[in-house]
């Protein structure tokens, strides 16, 4: 606690720029230095353990470890919020109002339409703004006698409604896929063992389009649904709403095509990583602070190395110590 303290002290007294250089610059700066000496050191002589070139190239390894999984999450996070999911789907629970239950009934229909809620999300936004999307209402009916003599098409209403208003609305025909009589007779024959045993069930899906391509527009975002299906006589066994998002350019690519476009992302960030470490280091070896540092050391290890000369004929060994202790605190507070 007390270092966060001193650092933000040290923050407001120096200010942002003089704050970077002493914390961070001036440190990589003599990290890089000292680094570099060691291995020209080591050049120089050649001498090269086993020790030594393990460290190293557990070094390169870590180091190269860290760039490519930094590349990885930089992909997966630019997926995750570049495209979205591909699919919503969400039961609908239709329900009506009994013909005796209805004041002044004046039709000849069993009950009112049918009608449901589909709550989409209790979140700001479900839907990615700009992105098309279709949207479906897939139905499960009986060939009943009552659904195949329903007489014409039906009408499927829909309503997306934000948190206080209307955001769109769209009405779609749909009707049972017609069989003739002896289409019907000989598919009732066919698949007969099928009904009797329970693996198959006289009924057909509907798929009907509700929008071919809606987009979220900036204002309210669409948090519920409102269906009416606009028939007293139809019969179902379930329904279902989806939406279907539908992918261009590089959405498509990347959803269609995943390894590949994870090979080239991952590739270009370790690129680009790379592009701005060379750059990075180029700037800080050729800045003023390190120029600076380089003349203050050869300075500071130009007067040592004189006065170690002047003191090896007369000093023993302790005093040499002592001197070189002395001499390298020197250079150390200079540094500093």
């Amino acid at each position: 606690m007390f270092g966060i303290f001193s650092l933000l002290v040290q923050f407001f007294r120096l200010g942002p720029k003089e704050f970077y250089k002493v914390r961070f610059k001036l440190p990589a700066i003599r990290f890089i230095d000292n680094t570099l000496d060691v291995l020209r050191a080591k050049s120089k002589t050649g001498i090269y353990n086993t020790k030594e070139v393990f460290i190293k190239g557990t070094v390169v390894a870590f180091i190269t470890t860290v760039l490519v999984w930094l590349s990885v999450f930089m992909y997966l996070a630019f997926y995750y919020t570049y495209v979205p999911s591909v699919a919503h789907e969400r039961p609908v629970h239709l329900k009506f109002t009994p013909r005796d239950n209805i004041a002044n009934y004046k039709e000849n229909g069993p009950h009112s339409y049918l009608n449901a809620h589909v709550e989409l999300t209790n979140r700001q936004q479900l839907l990615m703004m700009g992105q098309p999307y279709k949207v479906f209402l897939d139905l499960e009916m009986p060939e009943s006698p009552v659904n195949k003599e329903l007489g014409s098409m039906f009408m499927v209403c829909t309503q997306f409604h934000g948190k206080k208003s209307l955001i769109a609305q769209s009405c779609r025909s749909a009707m049972l896929e017609y069989r003739s009589p002896l289409l019907q007779f000989l598919y009732t024959i066919v698949y007969s063992p099928f009904f009797l045993f329970g693996a198959a069930q006289e009924k057909q899906k509907l798929h009907i389009e509700l929008f071919s391509n809606y987009e979220e527009q900036t204002g309210p975002a669409v948090t519920d649904v409102y269906i009416e299906i606009q028939s007293m006589y139809i019969e179902l066994y379930s329904a279902k709403f989806l939406i279907n998002a539908e992918f261009t350019g590089l959405r498509y690519f990347m959803f269609n095509w995943p390894v590949l476009s994870a090979i080239i992302g991952i590739t270009s960030n370790l690129f680009f990583i790379a592009i701005v470490g060379i750059i990075s280091w180029y700037q800080l070896i050729h800045s003023e602070e390190y120029r600076k540092y380089i003349r203050s050391k050869d300075n500071i290890q130009d007067k040592f190395q004189g006065s170690m000369e002047d003191s090896y004929s007369s000093s023993s060994i302790e005093d040499i110590s002592g001197k070189e202790l002395k001499f390298g605190e020197e250079y150390i507070n200079k540094m500093e």
